[in-house]
């Protein structure tokens, strides 16, 4: 099911998630089929549980786009590199705006696959921005809250 994505100022957007005690129940399994389904509906590289509502620690990914996005449960960074580089972010529940956002170039995750297996992951430029912007987002933290006068995104011709 298309779930209806969150937008500023929602206050959903801004707390902190819940870890999932078992990514098996049935409940999970229904927020991952449908996270799935918004995010590639949306045309999204990611989506997590918060921007549809629900305070799980809940993300999918959508990179590569031509592919089934991955759920990835109770992710968390474990390592990061010391370089780091900038990239003009959008988010799904924050339209219309971009924010140049200093991160680092690699990453190492460890989560939960959606069938409880867990994982290790290691990830390097738009696939650890990605990462690293959906697990803000557990947090409570949005692109908006790296700089205070945000830019609009030029409109589309």
């Amino acid at each position: 099911m298309i779930r209806p994505i969150l937008t500023i100022p929602h206050p959903a957007l801004h707390r902190r998630t819940h870890e999932v005690r078992d990514p098996r129940s049935r409940e999970t399994q229904s927020l991952i089929a449908d996270l799935k389904e918004t995010c590639v509906a949306a045309l999204g590289m990611g989506l997590a549980a918060p921007q549809v509502g629900i305070l799980d620690r809940v993300i999918v990914v959508h990179y590569p786009t031509n592919g089934e996005p991955d759920a990835l449960v109770n992710p968390e960074v474990v390592w990061t590199s010391t370089a780091t580089s900038v990239l003009e972010e959008g988010c799904l529940s924050i339209p219309n705006i971009i924010v140049p956002v200093r991160r680092p170039r690699k990453v190492r995750i460890r989560a939960l696959s959606e069938n409880g297996e867990p994982i290790e992951r290691l990830a390097g430029n738009l696939l650890a921005k990605i990462l690293q912007h959906e697990i803000d987002h557990l947090n409570g933290v949005l692109i908006t809250d790296y700089q205070s006068s945000p830019t609009p995104a030029p409109l589309e011709a």
